[in-house]
């Protein structure tokens, strides 16, 4: 069955041996950032980390806080109720193979028709855990709340010394198409600037933003919903690169096997989990504008200052038994590689119906996600790798992969010592490499125009005939399976 709380996955990490506890006061100012810094760069990811007596400004907050809880790889399985995360690609390929797509647009109507059927659509209810205990900030209220608690009041952490202030770095950010109805839940940092506001990272790119100009050019207030916490197949239904129309609450109650039951907000007309562990209820106010950052993020450098929508608080809703998710990024690894790792691995089949030379893919933590992909095709004629290389480059945020790096299927993507050596041994530059311009990420430093930069594509798969290659292409080194099993043999002597 799918996690009823938070508090369930955390406790079940704990039953598998995953979780430390932390039982002395640890302050929420860089010193939980550090030492969940050195557990994500411990082998295999280290543990999940709760502090049970987090300090804000040396003050005891009444909330736990949880981080590195999908920091590796067993743990992004147990997120999920899996064995392993191939469990799920292989669900999501009997799906594709019911009824063989003849295109990419096809091929994700027909996904998304395989979850309608999978008890994915959500039910409805009038309320939820998350509404156990509420505080409003609406001068208009006059229903009977508790006394009032602010964003100061949770404990949110600073991250890296130089960050522009606290940031809540695991927000599922629920919007609303003001035209369609359709709904949309990323994951936007969001900057605290005071108990009541801050920013709205979602960069041009993002549903989220695109949900904001509908709402600008109509000059009205835009509601917006931030869950905290919940099952963690609701975070990883969010960071998930689903395409428009593919909803990632019915993507969730596939993941989870189980409908996600939506409760209304208090004080804004949308629906959210009823089981997370914080709403954050509140609207983004048309044309308002604020400086954002600096911030300590994924790229491994601090991103600039520059001018996001601002985030008003209208109502804190949460559990009584509530626990702050939240996590850091950085110099890679970090925690969101695991989280990175597991959706290329899930969407995997997706990929393969697009391109069915395709045999596996991996994004390397050196590359911070799409700055590096490393990609194995079974080659069947000339220029196949560039065939590969621009078609995923046309393919969501794929667009924003940096290099690309084609090799043979015999070639373990998974071991980048190994493809570095096929690049460094199968490429001559000029022959088999390519420079496209491109969008690119806009948390990218080092494209002289921010959102537009130039991707480069190696193509270190043996040359074919056609391919401005004149030899006789050598023979990979291999010894003989005789000579390696008289070896295995002597060696367990």
């Amino acid at each position: 069955m799918a996690y009823g709380s938070f508090r369930q996955f955390v406790e079940a990490l704990d039953q598998a041996g995953e979780l430390t506890r932390i039982t002395v006061p640890v302050e929420t100012d860089l010193v939980i950032s550090e030492w969940a810094n050195r557990e994500m760069k411990s082998p295999e990811g280290g543990k999940a980390l709760l502090f049970e007596k987090p300090t804000v400004d040396g003050k005891p907050s009444q909330f736990p806080v949880a981080i590195n809880t999908m920091g590796s790889r067993r743990r992004m399985a147990i997120a999920l109720k899996l064995n392993s995360v191939e469990d799920l690609a292989q669900e999501i390929q009997l799906i594709l193979k019911a009824k063989p797509p003849t295109d990419l647009r096809e091929g994700w109507s027909l996904l998304k028709q395989g979850l309608n059927l999978l008890h994915a659509r959500p039910k409805h209810a009038k309320e939820g855990a998350c509404q156990e205990v509420v505080h409003t900030f609406d001068p208009n209220q006059t229903s009977n709340l508790k006394p009032q608690t602010s964003l100061s009041d949770l404990p949110i952490l600073k991250c890296w010394p130089k960050d522009g202030g606290r940031f809540v770095t695991l927000p599922n950010v629920h919007t609303r198409d003001p035209e369609t109805g359709a709904r949309n839940v990323g994951m936007y940092r969001m900057q605290v600037y005071d108990g009541l506001t801050t920013g709205m990272h979602w960069q041009v790119h993002k549903v989220g933003a695109r949900h904001g100009k509908r709402y600008y050019e109509r000059g009205e207030r835009m509601p917006v919903a931030i869950c905290l916490g919940g099952d963690p197949a609701y975070t990883f239904a969010a960071t998930a690169p689903l395409p428009d129309g593919l909803d990632e609450i019915l993507f969730a109650g596939f993941i989870r096997k189980k409908s996600v039951e939506l409760v209304p907000c208090k004080t804004i007309d949308l629906e959210v989990p009823g089981d997370v562990d914080f709403v954050l209820e509140g609207y983004v106010q048309p044309g308002e504008m604020r400086p954002e950052g600096p911030f300590g993020d994924h790229t491994g450098f601090y991103t600039a200052v520059e001018d996001y929508p601002v985030f008003h608080l209208a109502a804190i809703t949460h559990r009584r038994d509530a626990i702050y998710p939240t996590t850091i990024v950085g110099i890679p690894p970090m925690e969101d590689f695991y989280m990175g790792d597991a959706t290329v691995r899930i969407f995997l089949p997706v990929f393969k119906m697009n391109f069915p030379e395709l045999v596996d893919m991996t994004l390397p933590p050196e590359g911070v996600f799409h700055n590096l992909v490393f990609v194995s095709i079974r080659k069947q004629y000339p220029y196949q790798a560039f065939k590969v290389m621009h078609g995923l480059w046309g393919m969501g945020q794929m667009m924003f992969s940096k290099y690309i790096v084609v090799v043979d299927e015999d070639c373990d993507v998974h071991n980048t010592s190994e493809v570095l050596f096929r690049l460094c041994a199968n490429t001559d530059p000029e022959r088999d490499s390519t420079i496209i311009r491109n969008p690119s990420d806009s948390l990218d430093h080092a494209p002289t125009s921010q959102n537009i930069g130039s991707h480069m594509g190696f193509d270190a798969t043996r040359k074919l005939p056609g391919e401005n290659y004149h030899r006789s292409w050598p023979e990979l080194l291999k010894m003989t399976d005789e000579a390696q099993a008289i070896v295995d043999a002597l060696r367990k002597r």
